[in-house]
């Protein structure tokens, strides 16, 4: 197991991650030839399977692939960095155990460098830096280290020395190993190794003093050495970078150009020396037996087997899982329990992942990313042996903040449509499908506004539907904030059997916090309404709406019946309603705003106007943070604006945080808007 690795390449839009992803699946032998992300050829990269990831630059899903160097398998998952997929980069990090961050030597640490660093940290995920692009005019890796200091918060040393910057860009020198390194053949794949150049003696040495220093100042072992001022050599301080790197106190930091093909051999080989092994990372799952208490898994294949879904996929053979495994072993013919739903499953087949080729494997223990077909689950399910109870994740998906309506051009395509909508639903939680009982529309509800045009473009090119699309929906709620009473007498004759049936009793605001957002009480004494029509009445009471007590009624022996029940209770509801004085919720947001400073009153100001209330504001290092709660109808087109008025260099999430009471003048517009489109249908 200690021959393992599972990491993920994550970086700022264009810091050419997928360009190194290339690299590394050809010298590890994994693809034959390099085809370039936008290169003549009209191949595109291996990793970039979505049209849609071509045309927009971004990657949607993340994509899994392993290879092998030097004896060692390494899994390669490469993650999406956009706030809208949440879900998806919560997984795709859950399921790692280290991560690549490159950075561009001459954009340096960009915004989005500084997100998905944050998305790390947040999973604890040790890392190497990779600053990429060294051929390119106005190179300067330094430069860069001292940003990801500053900026990230980053305790690193390069670990590397270039030789030769932009043009004249010709190798690496080793600090650890003290030699040098060239790379030559047509696509760099002979690695030779040489004396350090005499021209560079000095700068190397004061660079490997300064590595020494920095790595010293996190390890015990390597700081006895140091200040008894001995000679250290490689093996001791490889040890030590790698105790260091695993414990997160340290980030070693490589170098190279991938396009160039140079520098991506040595990140292999530090990929294998520094980055942890499964069973150095501690993985914990939530126990469901016990009320979710946290449990440590060894992460060995003697344990119960427990592994996560992470991701689905629609495959030609149907539907392809991913998982990881945590704990155990799965072998092929299997059965194993789905925590979730409490199925159990045999596994029909098991394969290893090959990018889009897969290839069959008998079992598969605990560290390694793996794909079963045939298993019909979600995303995020968790899957054991059936002796133990744990999930991998806690399963609050967040709520949707904002619903779109779509609907298929041509009625002919109907089929094609629901299919889609299925599958998204399926392999993305926080993507969710209704129908609106007025309009009879579809609705789709997500995390924000590029999560659901991503969808709409996707039932597009996939499934070839073309889709129209509604203007976006916030999700409106209604509450009463007073009790009120009700006495109601539902009295209908025709010929034959009438309908007879009267309620009393009263509704009343739930406290604040209550889990359900409905609760019927029957407090009546005695046989005033027959206990076979109560069900009947809460269905009424519950189509209708919030928390009801019922007190009294009143039946007939021929004539009562359930629908004169439930008739009775919705249309008694509705006369109490208004003496409850209702109030309309809406969806208020948590934003967290990242900008630079010199930007603060214009953004304030702006989200004052969009009736915001600041709830935090803090400073890190030029930028300040500010956290707000913002209702998400002032939110629309809220990325646009943030740009322009920071030219560009601002940034926000925005999570789900509750209803609230809406102000009187939003509901009296909510009102009259509703009439006058009542009105015209």
């Amino acid at each position: 197991m200690d021959r393992m690795r599972n990491i993920g390449i994550s970086a700022h839009i264009d810091s050419g991650k997928t360009t190194l992803t290339e690299r590394v699946l050809y010298y590890t032998g994994r693809i034959h030839e390099i085809h370039e992300v936008r290169g003549r050829d009209g191949v595109g990269a291996k990793m970039d399977s979505m049209d849609l990831e071509r045309e927009k630059g971004i990657t949607i899903q993340s994509a899994a692939t392993y290879c092998t160097w030097k004896g060692y398998q390494v899994n390669i998952i490469d993650t999406p960095g956009h706030v809208d997929f949440t879900i998806e980069v919560e997984r795709a990090l859950r399921v790692l155990d280290g991560a690549i961050l490159v950075l561009c030597s001459v954009g340096g640490v960009q915004s989005q460098s500084i997100t998905v660093d944050r998305q790390m940290r947040r999973y604890e995920i040790p890392r190497v830096a990779f600053i990429n692009k060294l051929d390119r005019m106005g190179a300067d890796p330094w430069k860069v280290l001292n940003q990801a200091r500053s900026k990230l918060r980053h305790h690193n040393a390069a670990v590397q020395v270039p030789i030769g910057l932009e043009e004249e860009f010709e190798g690496l020198v080793d600090l650890v190993e003290m030699k040098a390194y060239k790379f030559e053949g047509s696509s760099g794949q002979n690695v030779t190794a040489y004396d350090v150049p005499s021209n560079m003696a000095d700068l190397v040495n004061e660079k490997r003093r300064e590595l020494i220093e920095v790595v010293s100042e996190v390890d015990d072992q390597l700081a006895e050495a140091f200040l008894n001022d001995e000679p250290i050599t490689a093996n001791q301080l490889k040890a030590a970078i790698r105790r260091a790197t695993v414990a997160r106190k340290f980030i070693p930091v490589y170098m190279g150009s991938a396009f160039k093909n140079k520098g991506v051999q040595p990140l292999l080989d530090g990929v294998l020396d520094y980055l942890p092994c499964p069973l150095e990372v501690d993985n914990y799952a939530l126990d469901q037996n016990n009320s979710e208490e946290k449990v440590l898994l060894a992460g060995t294949p003697a344990e119960p087997l427990v592994a996560l879904a992470f991701k689905l996929e629609e495959g030609r053979f149907g539907q392809l899982t991913y998982l990881r495994i945590y704990d155990g072993v799965i072998r092929k013919g299997d059965f194993i329990y789905n925590v979730n739903t409490g199925k159990k499953i045999k596994v029909p087949r098991l394969v290893r992942m090959h990018s889009n080729e897969m290839e069959d494997i008998q079992e598969a223990h605990a560290g390694q990313i793996v794909a079963v077909f045939g298993v019909d689950c979600a995303s995020g399910d968790t899957f054991t042996d059936g002796t133990v109870k744990y999930t991998m994740t806690s399963m609050n998906v967040p709520e949707p903040v904002m619903s779109l309506a779509v609907s298929p051009i041509s009625k002919d395509s109907g089929g094609q449509f629901s299919k889609a909508l299925n599958r998204f639903q399926k392999e993305d939680p926080t993507f969710r499908v209704g129908l609106d009982p007025e309009s009879g529309q579809t609705i789709i509800s997500g995390m924000g506004e590029l999560h659901l045009d991503i969808y709409v473009e996707r039932i597009k090119r996939e499934y070839k539907v073309d889709a129209k699309v509604g203007k976006p929906r916030v999700n409106f709620r209604e509450t009463i904030t007073q009790r009120a009473e009700f006495d109601y007498l539902h009295k209908k004759q025709s010929g034959g059997q009438g309908q007879y049936g009267r309620v009393c009793g009263y509704v009343e605001p739930l406290p604040s916090g209550s889990g359900g957002k409905f609760e019927f009480d029957n407090m009546i004494i005695g046989q005033a309404i027959p206990s076979n029509f109560i069900p009947a009445i809460e269905k009424g009471f519950r189509e209708a709406c919030n928390s009801i007590v019922l007190t009294d009624g009143a039946s007939h022996q021929v004539d009562s019946s359930e629908l004169a029940f439930k008739l009775a209770a919705i249309y008694a509801f509705r006369q109490c309603y208004t003496a409850a004085k209702p109030v309309i919720l809406e969806p208020v947001m948590k934003v967290e705003l990242k900008f630079p400073t010199e930007f603060q009153g214009t953004v304030t100001g702006d989200m004052n106007k969009r009736k915001g209330i600041i709830v935090g504001n803090e400073q890190e290092g030029d930028d300040t943070i500010v956290v707000c709660h913002v209702p998400l109808n002032n939110m629309f087109g809220y990325a646009t604006a943030i740009r322009s008025v920071t030219q560009g260099k601002g940034e926000f999430t925005m999570e789900y945080l509750e209803h609230n009471i809406v102000s009187q003048d939003v509901q009296m517009q909510l009102v009259n808007s509703y009439k006058a489109a009542k009105g015209t249908e």
